[in-house]
């Protein structure tokens, strides 16, 4: 596998790569958390595109439990959580038991109000109590227009580079992130060497398989968790399309209304940080800019012009 073939950015072809690969959807909410479809729906929507999925939902685990009852679907049961700081972390593990002993010793005490609020400990404890466990460890959307991505201005350079050594890698094309997001993250992924993986990040049915991993490997968790691991798994997918993003987030919106405060306080926090940084770099621009033509009034001084 050459290593420009790892992340593909175009429509998968589900048919031609089910022929000799797994296949999986790494990133997909139920409405267990801000989803839009119950667990039945989506499993017949796995095996009718003939594809593995795993159900993130925020905070929540029992969407992942519940399809895990699908014998006749390959499943990755995982969650993403939502720390302190409002940033994502996706965490999949080998096998359900270990998922529910994560989520009752190190998520559970830690809830705030619901599913779609924060945790009440950092990223970087999160990181640390997920490595307690057999699991893969992956920044979701790591560049994107939010806070909710890890490289974002809440976490200083040092913070980040320090995080993505410790994770097992990041989400290198994410369905419903932009297009020039998703660019930075595959650059991401490709200097850090670590694992890349892709998912649509679906709330609705039609989103599935608009971003998939895969693998050359047996059709079961264990051997598709650890080719990623491994880094031989590839990603390919293409972005959802704008309107379909802004009805999908308009309905989310709707059936999420009781943590829209929290969601408020979050986008001031990070308005904030955000103005406050972009002030800080102009007032620097500006500085130098003011030192240059100091130094040049100096010079014609010097020379006597």
């Amino acid at each position: 596998m050459h290593a420009n073939d790892r992340v593909q950015f175009a429509k998968p072809d589900l048919t031609q790569l089910n022929e000799n690969h797994t296949v999986v959807d790494l990133h997909f909410h139920s409405t267990y958390s801000d989803g839009l479809n119950g667990i039945p729906k989506i499993a017949a929507r796995a095996r009718k595109l003939g594809i593995g999925i795993a159900i993130t939902d925020h905070n929540e685990i029992r969407g992942a439990l519940e399809i895990d009852a699908y014998d006749d679907l390959l499943t990755i049961p995982g969650i993403e959580l939502t720390v302190s700081e409002g940033s994502h972390l996706l965490v999949y593990f080998y096998n359900t038991r270990d998922l529910q002993r994560f989520y009752d010793r190190e998520v559970a005490p830690h809830m705030g109000q619901g599913v779609m609020h924060s945790l009440r400990i950092t990223m970087a404890e999160a990181i640390e109590r997920a490595r307690r466990y057999h699991c893969v460890i992956i920044f979701p959307h790591p560049f994107c227009a939010m806070y909710t991505g890890i490289c974002n201005l809440q976490f200083s350079e040092a913070q980040v580079n320090q995080m993505l050594g410790v994770v097992d890698g990041v989400e290198v094309i994410n369905a419903n992130n932009m297009n020039k997001w998703n660019l930075k993250c595959a650059v991401l992924g490709f200097n850090l060497g670590k694992a890349m993986v892709g998912g649509s990040d679906g709330h609705a049915l039609h989103h599935m398989g608009r971003a998939v991993s895969f693998a050359s490997c047996a059709g079961n968790r264990h051997d598709f968790l650890d080719a990623i691991r491994d880094n031989s798994s590839q990603v390919v997918g293409k972005e959802i399309p704008l309107l379909h993003k802004v009805t999908t987030n308009s309905m989310k919106l709707r059936s999420s209304i009781g943590n829209c405060p929290d969601l408020i306080e979050k986008n001031i926090r990070y308005g904030r940080t955000f103005i406050h940084t972009k002030s800080k770099a102009l007032r620097g621009r500006i500085q130098r800019r003011i030192g240059n033509h100091i130094k040049a009034q100096n010079l014609w001084s010097y020379l006597g012009m």
